[in-house]
Formats: structure tokens, C-alpha cells, sequence
């Protein structure tokens, strides 16, 4: 027969043992948090619902530009995955030791001209150099490839010199778009995923720009190492989903070209 101390110390031992698994659960239970460039913002909130009901897991986004998000992971933000519009900031924290994946490309962006305005896209970028445009909106070519993709546009169609003077910067997709829809900017170079978004579905209209005209966008992702230390089963599990078919679908319907 187990005496008084004994019995005591298996108490201990149970009540222990259900702490842990208690705590075992709740950190199962703790949601994802994905930093998510902001053209994304739309693709990745039916991503994130799409996973839900496959795997039962909540995911979070922290919505930024790329630049912003990769300096807070460097700041030690508890990011488990990054999403970003480039591949240069995740593999610059892949070296600094801050993600546990290379990048892996899950898309292509594609850039549009868009207006507010009654102008006639028909022209393309050969509109800007026209009087009638007074500003065009771009996104900050130091730290967004899709600003990048647009000057590239602009030269192509050597208007390097007369679009310039009409250029105003926007830091992420969504403000250069803010500025477009405010009627701020005449026109301006914008992802395909946002203007084609359910929130600016019919607002002003769009052209895209041929692909032969700028760069290739490519967009890649990277499991970071805050997430293979605290909830690595989960954050795989998340990160081979955006590989998956069913993403691949979703990205797909925003508009972005699939590797």
C-alpha cells in the first residue's frame, strides 16, 4: 500500500504532468503570425482561410512593406513566416541567420497602369509623357521591386526624362494605390493583385504592362527561425500549404503568374 508521502508525490507528479500538457495545448492552440507584404494582403487572407479549414489553425497576418517587415525581424519580431513582394529581403535574413529556409519562389507579381481618371490605356506607359498627366504614382523603387518594375517600364518607353518630374513615391502598393483612388496622382503603377482585390474591384480602370517591359518579380517566402523554434509542426505544415494546389489556385485568381 502506497503511504501518505507517496501518495502525495504521484499527486504532484499527475498535477505536473497535466500542467504540461495543458501548456502543450495552449501553445498548439496559439495562432500563427505571418508577416505578409502587402500585395499579398488579399491572397493571403483566403490562404489563411483556406488553411483554417484544412488543418484547423489560425494564422495571422502583420500587413507591411517588405523592407519594413524584414527590419522588424532583425528587431527580433516574433514572426514565424515571411511572405515578401522580393526575394532579396528573405535571403538577406537566410544569411543573417534569421530564417531556417532558403527562399522559395510561390509567385510572380505583374504590374498594371491604373487611373481613376477617363484616360485612354490603350497607349500604355506612352501615356505619362503626355501634358494632361500632371503625376504619376510609383512605388519607392529603393525597397519595392514593383517601384523597380516601373521605372524600368518608364525607360523602356524612354520617358525616363519626362515622367520623372511627375513621379511621387509611395512606401507600400496600398498607399501608391491610396494616392491613385484619392485622385491625388493622375495615374499610377500598381500590383495586378491589388486592383483586381474585391475592395477596388471596379474602381477606375487598368492596363497591364507586358511582361517584356520590366523585370521579373519574383516573390518568395521563408520560414523563419522564430517559428521552427516555438511552433515548428504548424509553421511547415503552413508553409508547405503555400505551395499547395489550393493555394496555388488562390494566387492564381489574384493575378499572380505561378513559377
Amino acid at each position: 500500500m502506497m503511504n501518505k508521502s507517496g501518495l502525495i508525490d504521484s499527486l504532484r507528479m499527475l498535477g505536473m504532468a497535466a500542467l504540461l500538457l495543458w501548456q502543450g495545448m495552449l501553445a498548439q492552440a496559439e495562432p500563427l503570425t505571418v508577416a505578409v507584404a502587402e500585395n499579398v494582403q488579399f491572397a493571403f487572407d483566403d490562404i489563411a482561410a483556406e488553411f483554417k479549414t484544412e488543418y484547423g489553425m489560425e494564422v495571422k497576418g502583420v500587413f507591411g512593406s517588405s523592407s519594413k517587415l524584414a527590419t522588424q525581424v532583425k528587431n527580433g519580431a516574433p514572426f514565424d513566416v515571411f511572405i515578401s513582394a522580393d526575394t532579396d529581403f528573405p535571403e538577406e535574413l537566410y544569411k543573417k541567420g534569421l530564417a531556417a529556409s532558403h527562399p522559395r519562389v510561390y509567385a510572380h507579381g505583374v504590374l498594371v497602369l491604373w487611373t481613376a481618371k477617363e484616360l485612354d490605356l490603350s497607349r500604355g506607359v506612352k501615356l505619362l509623357g503626355d501634358e494632361q498627366i500632371k503625376t504619376v504614382a510609383i512605388c519607392n523603387p529603393k525597397i519595392s521591386p514593383y517601384g523597380r518594375a516601373a521605372l524600368k517600364a518608364i525607360e523602356k518607353a524612354r520617358l525616363g526624362k519626362t515622367v520623372e518630374p511627375k513621379l511621387v513615391f509611395g512606401e507600400t502598393v496600398t498607399q501608391t494605390a491610396e494616392f491613385v483612388d484619392s485622385g491625388a496622382a493622375d495615374i499610377g503603377f500598381i500590383a495586378k493583385s491589388v486592383v483586381i482585390a474585391p475592395d477596388m474591384a471596379g474602381k477606375g480602370k487598368w492596363v497591364e504592362i507586358p511582361k517584356a517591359n520590366y523585370d521579373t518579380i519574383a516573390q518568395s517566402a521563408v520560414i523563419l527561425k522564430h517559428g521552427e523554434e516555438t511552433q515548428a509542426d504548424s509553421v511547415y505544415k503552413f508553409y508547405a500549404f503555400l505551395f499547395s494546389p489550393k493555394a496555388r489556385a488562390i494566387l492564381k485568381k489574384y493575378g499572380y503568374v505561378l513559377p
